[in-house]
Protein backbone atom coordinates (compact mmCIF):
# COMPACT_ATOMS: atom_id res chain seq x y z
CA UNK A 1 0.00 0.00 0.00
CA UNK A 2 1.16 3.49 -0.94
CA UNK A 3 2.28 6.30 1.73
CA UNK A 4 0.31 8.94 2.67
CA UNK A 5 0.64 12.04 0.92
CA UNK A 6 1.94 15.11 3.26
CA UNK A 7 1.32 18.70 2.35
CA UNK A 8 3.56 21.48 3.76
CA UNK A 9 3.71 24.71 3.99
CA UNK A 10 1.61 27.67 5.92
CA UNK A 11 2.46 30.40 8.22
CA UNK A 12 -0.55 32.72 6.82
CA UNK A 13 -3.72 32.36 5.12
CA UNK A 14 -2.02 32.50 1.88
CA UNK A 15 -0.13 30.07 2.29
CA UNK A 16 -2.33 27.66 4.39
CA UNK A 17 -5.86 27.64 1.40
CA UNK A 18 -3.26 26.57 -1.35
CA UNK A 19 -2.42 23.20 1.05
CA UNK A 20 -6.40 23.06 1.28
CA UNK A 21 -7.15 23.52 -2.40
CA UNK A 22 -4.45 21.01 -3.26
CA UNK A 23 -5.51 18.08 -0.61
CA UNK A 24 -9.49 19.04 -1.51
CA UNK A 25 -8.95 18.04 -5.41
CA UNK A 26 -6.48 15.35 -4.59
CA UNK A 27 -9.85 13.83 -2.69
CA UNK A 28 -11.33 14.36 -6.06
CA UNK A 29 -9.02 11.89 -7.74
CA UNK A 30 -10.13 9.26 -5.25
CA UNK A 31 -7.67 9.89 -2.32
CA UNK A 32 -8.74 9.82 1.17
CA UNK A 33 -8.44 11.90 3.59
CA UNK A 34 -7.06 9.45 5.88
CA UNK A 35 -4.45 8.59 3.09
CA UNK A 36 -3.52 12.46 3.72
CA UNK A 37 -1.24 14.58 6.36
CA UNK A 38 -1.02 18.57 6.59
CA UNK A 39 2.32 19.39 8.13
CA UNK A 40 2.56 23.37 9.81
CA UNK A 41 3.89 25.52 11.92
CA UNK A 42 2.91 26.27 15.86
CA UNK A 43 3.36 29.72 14.91
CA UNK A 44 1.41 30.32 12.10
CA UNK A 45 -2.50 30.28 11.46
CA UNK A 46 -2.67 26.50 11.07
CA UNK A 47 -4.18 25.34 14.10
CA UNK A 48 -7.17 27.74 13.45
CA UNK A 49 -7.62 27.27 9.41
CA UNK A 50 -6.70 23.33 9.12
CA UNK A 51 -7.72 22.05 12.49
CA UNK A 52 -11.77 21.94 11.64
CA UNK A 53 -10.39 19.63 8.47
CA UNK A 54 -10.42 15.86 8.57
CA UNK A 55 -6.87 15.58 7.40
CA UNK A 56 -4.51 14.81 9.97
CA UNK A 57 -2.73 17.99 11.14
CA UNK A 58 0.85 17.58 12.59
CA UNK A 59 2.48 21.48 13.99
CA UNK A 60 6.05 21.98 14.02
CA UNK A 61 8.08 24.45 16.37
CA UNK A 62 9.83 27.17 14.80
CA UNK A 63 9.87 31.08 13.68
CA UNK A 64 11.48 33.33 11.47
CA UNK A 65 15.05 34.87 11.45
CA UNK A 66 15.32 38.49 12.09
CA UNK A 67 17.71 39.84 9.54
CA UNK A 68 19.71 42.10 11.79
CA UNK A 69 22.55 41.99 13.91
CA UNK A 70 21.11 44.31 16.83
CA UNK A 71 21.66 42.54 20.53
CA UNK A 72 17.39 41.54 20.35
CA UNK A 73 17.59 40.35 16.77
CA UNK A 74 20.82 37.70 17.53
CA UNK A 75 18.96 36.36 21.05
CA UNK A 76 15.92 35.81 18.56
CA UNK A 77 17.94 34.18 15.90
CA UNK A 78 19.27 31.92 18.22
CA UNK A 79 16.03 30.89 19.64
CA UNK A 80 14.73 30.62 15.82
CA UNK A 81 17.92 28.23 15.53
CA UNK A 82 16.90 26.18 18.63
CA UNK A 83 13.53 25.78 17.12
CA UNK A 84 14.26 24.74 13.93
CA UNK A 85 16.71 21.79 14.83
CA UNK A 86 13.57 20.72 17.11
CA UNK A 87 11.32 21.21 13.75
CA UNK A 88 14.45 18.95 11.93
CA UNK A 89 14.06 16.32 14.08
CA UNK A 90 10.47 15.84 14.46
CA UNK A 91 10.44 15.94 10.79
CA UNK A 92 13.23 13.10 10.62
CA UNK A 93 10.80 11.40 13.09
CA UNK A 94 7.47 11.84 11.50
CA UNK A 95 8.50 10.90 7.49
CA UNK A 96 10.42 7.93 8.56
CA UNK A 97 7.09 6.66 10.49
CA UNK A 98 4.97 7.97 7.59
CA UNK A 99 6.78 6.69 4.67
CA UNK A 100 4.97 9.05 2.74
CA UNK A 101 4.24 8.37 -1.11
CA UNK A 102 4.88 12.20 -1.69
CA UNK A 103 5.68 15.08 0.39
CA UNK A 104 4.24 18.27 -1.42
CA UNK A 105 6.37 21.53 0.15
CA UNK A 106 4.30 25.05 -0.95
CA UNK A 107 7.68 26.64 1.23
CA UNK A 108 7.49 28.26 5.01
CA UNK A 109 9.53 27.50 7.67
CA UNK A 110 7.63 24.73 8.69
CA UNK A 111 7.95 22.82 4.59
CA UNK A 112 11.93 23.47 5.16
CA UNK A 113 12.09 20.78 8.14
CA UNK A 114 9.48 18.53 6.14
CA UNK A 115 11.66 19.10 2.96
CA UNK A 116 15.02 17.78 4.47
CA UNK A 117 13.20 14.78 6.07
CA UNK A 118 11.85 13.82 2.91
CA UNK A 119 15.45 14.43 0.92
CA UNK A 120 17.10 12.26 3.78
CA UNK A 121 14.72 9.48 4.17
CA UNK A 122 14.52 9.40 -0.13
CA UNK A 123 10.81 9.91 -0.52
CA UNK A 124 9.50 11.60 -3.69
CA UNK A 125 9.60 15.75 -3.34
CA UNK A 126 7.29 18.22 -5.18
CA UNK A 127 7.93 21.29 -4.48
CA UNK A 128 4.86 23.82 -5.29
CA UNK A 129 6.57 27.86 -5.95
CA UNK A 130 4.09 30.04 -5.55
CA UNK A 131 5.82 33.17 -6.07
CA UNK A 132 7.71 34.53 -8.90
CA UNK A 133 11.01 34.75 -6.98
CA UNK A 134 11.05 31.47 -4.96
CA UNK A 135 12.16 32.01 -1.54
CA UNK A 136 15.22 30.17 0.14
CA UNK A 137 14.00 26.79 1.14
CA UNK A 138 12.49 25.77 -2.30
CA UNK A 139 15.52 27.02 -3.96
CA UNK A 140 17.88 25.13 -2.07
CA UNK A 141 15.51 21.63 -2.78
CA UNK A 142 14.96 22.01 -6.39
CA UNK A 143 17.54 19.66 -7.03
CA UNK A 144 16.12 17.02 -5.16
CA UNK A 145 12.36 17.50 -6.37
CA UNK A 146 10.81 15.20 -8.51
CA UNK A 147 8.76 17.58 -9.44
CA UNK A 148 8.29 21.02 -9.62
CA UNK A 149 4.95 23.48 -9.84
CA UNK A 150 5.38 26.85 -10.41
CA UNK A 151 2.41 29.51 -10.20
CA UNK A 152 4.19 31.76 -12.76
CA UNK A 153 6.04 31.44 -16.12
CA UNK A 154 9.84 29.51 -15.65
CA UNK A 155 12.30 29.40 -18.23
CA UNK A 156 13.31 25.91 -16.43
CA UNK A 157 12.40 23.29 -18.88
CA UNK A 158 11.44 20.71 -16.19
CA UNK A 159 9.46 23.25 -14.53
CA UNK A 160 5.36 22.50 -14.78
CA UNK A 161 3.20 25.78 -14.98
CA UNK A 162 0.25 25.36 -12.91
CA UNK A 163 -1.09 28.77 -11.41
CA UNK A 164 -1.53 28.88 -8.06
CA UNK A 165 -4.03 26.51 -6.21
CA UNK A 166 -7.31 28.03 -5.08
CA UNK A 167 -10.07 27.46 -3.04
CA UNK A 168 -13.19 26.36 -5.28
CA UNK A 169 -15.34 29.15 -3.50
CA UNK A 170 -12.95 31.74 -4.68
CA UNK A 171 -12.77 30.37 -8.49
CA UNK A 172 -16.18 29.98 -8.47
CA UNK A 173 -17.14 33.51 -7.59
CA UNK A 174 -19.14 35.36 -10.23
CA UNK A 175 -17.93 38.73 -11.36
CA UNK A 176 -20.62 39.30 -13.83
CA UNK A 177 -21.73 42.94 -13.23
CA UNK A 178 -25.51 41.71 -12.98
CA UNK A 179 -24.13 39.34 -10.02
CA UNK A 180 -21.63 41.91 -8.79
CA UNK A 181 -25.27 44.44 -7.90
CA UNK A 182 -27.01 41.45 -6.11
CA UNK A 183 -24.19 40.35 -4.03
CA UNK A 184 -24.40 44.40 -2.80
CA UNK A 185 -28.18 44.28 -1.87
CA UNK A 186 -27.46 40.95 0.21
CA UNK A 187 -24.65 42.87 2.17
CA UNK A 188 -25.87 43.87 5.69
CA UNK A 189 -26.26 46.98 5.17
CA UNK A 190 -26.79 46.92 1.19
CA UNK A 191 -24.55 48.66 -0.55
CA UNK A 192 -25.60 51.30 -3.46
CA UNK A 193 -25.03 49.22 -7.00
CA UNK A 194 -24.20 52.88 -8.68
CA UNK A 195 -21.42 53.09 -6.22
CA UNK A 196 -17.82 51.81 -6.64
CA UNK A 197 -16.70 49.40 -4.22
CA UNK A 198 -13.11 49.81 -3.43
CA UNK A 199 -11.53 46.73 -1.44
CA UNK A 200 -8.86 46.92 1.00
CA UNK A 201 -7.16 43.33 2.10
CA UNK A 202 -3.69 43.67 3.43
CA UNK A 203 -3.40 40.04 5.16
CA UNK A 204 -4.75 38.66 8.71
CA UNK A 205 -2.62 41.28 10.49
CA UNK A 206 -2.83 43.80 8.39
CA UNK A 207 -0.62 46.87 6.99
CA UNK A 208 -0.35 49.81 9.28
CA UNK A 209 1.11 51.70 6.20
CA UNK A 210 -1.89 50.81 3.96
CA UNK A 211 -4.18 51.27 7.09
CA UNK A 212 -2.85 54.86 7.28
CA UNK A 213 -3.12 55.67 3.89
CA UNK A 214 -6.87 54.34 3.22
CA UNK A 215 -8.14 56.01 6.74
CA UNK A 216 -6.40 59.35 5.30
CA UNK A 217 -8.06 58.25 1.71
CA UNK A 218 -11.64 58.06 3.45
CA UNK A 219 -11.25 61.78 4.70
CA UNK A 220 -10.18 62.86 1.25
CA UNK A 221 -13.47 61.52 -0.24
CA UNK A 222 -15.91 61.89 2.73
CA UNK A 223 -18.19 63.69 0.85
CA UNK A 224 -18.45 61.63 -1.92
CA UNK A 225 -22.02 59.88 -2.66
CA UNK A 226 -20.26 57.20 -5.85
CA UNK A 227 -18.03 55.20 -3.32
CA UNK A 228 -17.83 52.70 -0.90
CA UNK A 229 -14.68 51.73 1.03
CA UNK A 230 -14.71 47.84 2.22
CA UNK A 231 -11.76 47.94 4.82
CA UNK A 232 -10.37 44.94 6.67
CA UNK A 233 -8.12 46.93 8.51
CA UNK A 234 -6.50 43.08 10.48
CA UNK A 235 -6.61 42.44 14.18
CA UNK A 236 -3.29 44.58 14.82
CA UNK A 237 -4.51 48.02 13.81
CA UNK A 238 -8.22 47.49 14.35
CA UNK A 239 -8.41 49.25 16.95
CA UNK A 240 -6.08 52.70 15.69
CA UNK A 241 -8.05 52.21 12.46
CA UNK A 242 -11.44 52.57 14.09
CA UNK A 243 -10.41 55.46 16.04
CA UNK A 244 -9.22 57.28 13.35
CA UNK A 245 -11.97 56.94 11.54
CA UNK A 246 -13.39 60.14 9.75
CA UNK A 247 -16.77 61.20 10.03
CA UNK A 248 -17.78 61.04 6.48
CA UNK A 249 -20.60 62.96 4.71
CA UNK A 250 -21.67 60.98 1.63
CA UNK A 251 -18.66 57.93 1.24
CA UNK A 252 -19.71 54.65 2.47
CA UNK A 253 -16.65 53.32 5.00
CA UNK A 254 -17.13 50.09 6.46
CA UNK A 255 -13.88 49.44 8.66
CA UNK A 256 -13.97 45.07 9.05
CA UNK A 257 -11.08 42.95 11.14
CA UNK A 258 -11.58 40.01 8.40
CA UNK A 259 -13.18 39.53 5.52
CA UNK A 260 -14.77 36.91 3.84
CA UNK A 261 -12.84 37.07 0.68
CA UNK A 262 -15.88 35.18 -1.19
CA UNK A 263 -18.78 38.62 -0.57
CA UNK A 264 -15.94 40.69 -0.52
CA UNK A 265 -14.96 39.75 -4.30
CA UNK A 266 -17.84 39.43 -5.58
CA UNK A 267 -19.05 43.09 -4.85
CA UNK A 268 -15.53 44.55 -5.30
CA UNK A 269 -15.02 46.90 -8.21
CA UNK A 270 -11.18 47.73 -7.73
CA UNK A 271 -8.91 46.19 -5.46
CA UNK A 272 -6.05 47.92 -2.49
CA UNK A 273 -3.53 45.07 -1.39
CA UNK A 274 -0.07 43.39 -1.13
CA UNK A 275 1.19 41.41 -3.68
CA UNK A 276 1.11 37.82 -2.01
CA UNK A 277 0.89 35.20 -4.21
CA UNK A 278 -2.60 34.07 -3.45
CA UNK A 279 -3.94 37.59 -3.43
CA UNK A 280 -1.95 38.25 -6.99
CA UNK A 281 -3.63 34.28 -8.37
CA UNK A 282 -7.21 35.73 -7.30
CA UNK A 283 -7.05 38.87 -8.35
CA UNK A 284 -5.50 37.62 -11.99
CA UNK A 285 -7.95 34.29 -11.58
CA UNK A 286 -11.61 36.64 -10.90
CA UNK A 287 -10.24 39.38 -12.97
CA UNK A 288 -10.10 42.88 -10.41
CA UNK A 289 -8.23 45.73 -11.14
CA UNK A 290 -5.88 46.61 -8.45
CA UNK A 291 -3.61 48.66 -6.66
CA UNK A 292 -0.74 46.90 -5.66
CA UNK A 293 1.83 47.94 -2.82
CA UNK A 294 4.44 45.17 -1.91
CA UNK A 295 5.62 44.45 1.05
CA UNK A 296 9.34 45.76 1.51
CA UNK A 297 12.27 43.48 2.38
CA UNK A 298 9.94 40.10 1.43
CA UNK A 299 12.69 37.70 0.85
CA UNK A 300 13.96 37.40 -2.15
CA UNK A 301 11.63 41.32 -3.04
CA UNK A 302 8.89 38.51 -4.34
CA UNK A 303 5.91 40.66 -3.97
CA UNK A 304 7.63 43.40 -6.11
CA UNK A 305 8.18 40.63 -8.58
CA UNK A 306 4.82 39.48 -8.10
CA UNK A 307 3.34 42.44 -8.34
CA UNK A 308 5.39 43.91 -11.92
CA UNK A 309 4.31 40.35 -13.13
CA UNK A 310 0.60 41.60 -13.21
CA UNK A 311 1.31 45.55 -13.57
CA UNK A 312 3.08 44.91 -16.59
CA UNK A 313 -0.11 43.14 -17.82
CA UNK A 314 -1.83 46.21 -17.61
CA UNK A 315 -4.42 44.97 -14.62
CA UNK A 316 -2.75 46.86 -11.96
CA UNK A 317 -1.17 49.99 -10.66
CA UNK A 318 1.86 49.65 -8.63
CA UNK A 319 2.04 52.21 -5.52
CA UNK A 320 5.63 51.75 -3.64
CA UNK A 321 5.11 51.24 0.48
CA UNK A 322 7.62 54.15 1.13
CA UNK A 323 5.55 56.13 -1.05
CA UNK A 324 1.59 55.24 -0.15
CA UNK A 325 -0.37 57.97 1.19
CA UNK A 326 -4.39 58.58 1.10
CA UNK A 327 -2.97 61.44 -1.61
CA UNK A 328 -1.11 58.83 -3.49
CA UNK A 329 -4.29 56.47 -3.49
CA UNK A 330 -6.36 59.20 -4.47
CA UNK A 331 -4.31 60.20 -7.21
CA UNK A 332 -3.77 56.40 -8.86
CA UNK A 333 -7.69 55.44 -8.16
CA UNK A 334 -9.21 58.64 -10.31
CA UNK A 335 -7.34 57.22 -13.54
CA UNK A 336 -8.34 53.81 -12.82
CA UNK A 337 -11.97 53.80 -11.52
CA UNK A 338 -13.57 55.37 -14.91
CA UNK A 339 -15.74 52.69 -16.45
CA UNK A 340 -13.56 51.70 -19.54
CA UNK A 341 -10.67 51.73 -17.23
CA UNK A 342 -11.79 49.00 -14.63
CA UNK A 343 -12.84 46.74 -17.74
CA UNK A 344 -9.68 47.09 -19.71
CA UNK A 345 -7.73 46.25 -16.66
CA UNK A 346 -9.99 43.45 -15.37
CA UNK A 347 -9.46 41.82 -19.09
CA UNK A 348 -5.78 42.10 -18.86
CA UNK A 349 -5.03 40.84 -15.59
CA UNK A 350 -7.49 37.91 -16.32
CA UNK A 351 -4.91 37.12 -19.08
CA UNK A 352 -2.82 35.58 -16.29
CA UNK A 353 -5.39 33.61 -14.14
CA UNK A 354 -5.57 29.89 -13.99
CA UNK A 355 -8.78 28.45 -12.04
CA UNK A 356 -7.28 24.82 -12.83
CA UNK A 357 -4.16 25.33 -10.16
CA UNK A 358 -4.93 23.20 -7.60
CA UNK A 359 -6.09 20.55 -10.29
CA UNK A 360 -2.76 20.64 -12.34
CA UNK A 361 -1.07 20.14 -9.25
CA UNK A 362 -3.00 16.89 -7.95
CA UNK A 363 -2.13 15.68 -11.06
CA UNK A 364 1.25 16.16 -10.95
CA UNK A 365 1.42 14.73 -7.27
CA UNK A 366 -0.68 12.06 -8.59
CA UNK A 367 1.85 11.04 -10.81
CA UNK A 368 4.84 11.20 -9.21
CA UNK A 369 2.80 9.07 -6.22
CA UNK A 370 2.34 6.08 -8.94
CA UNK A 371 -0.38 4.05 -8.54
CA UNK A 372 -1.61 3.13 -5.10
Amino acid sequence: MAGPIVITGGGTGGGIFPMVAIADQLRVLGIDASDLRFVGSRRGQESTLLAPSDVALTLLPGRGFRRSIVPDALRQNLEAAGSLARAVMMALTKIRQWRPSVVVSLGGYASFATSLAAVVWRRPLVLVQLDAEPGAAQRLFTRFARARCCAFPSSDPKAVVTGTPLRESIVSVDRSEESRRAARATIDPPIDGDRTVVVVMTGSLGSTRVNQAVSELARRWSPRRDRTILHVAGRRDLDVVRADAPVTDGLDYRILEFGDMTELWAVADVAICRAGASTVAELTTLGIPSVLVPLPHAPGDHQMKNALVVVEAGGARLVLDAECTGAKLDDVLVTMTAPEALDSMGRAARTLGRSDGAVEIARVVAQVRGPS
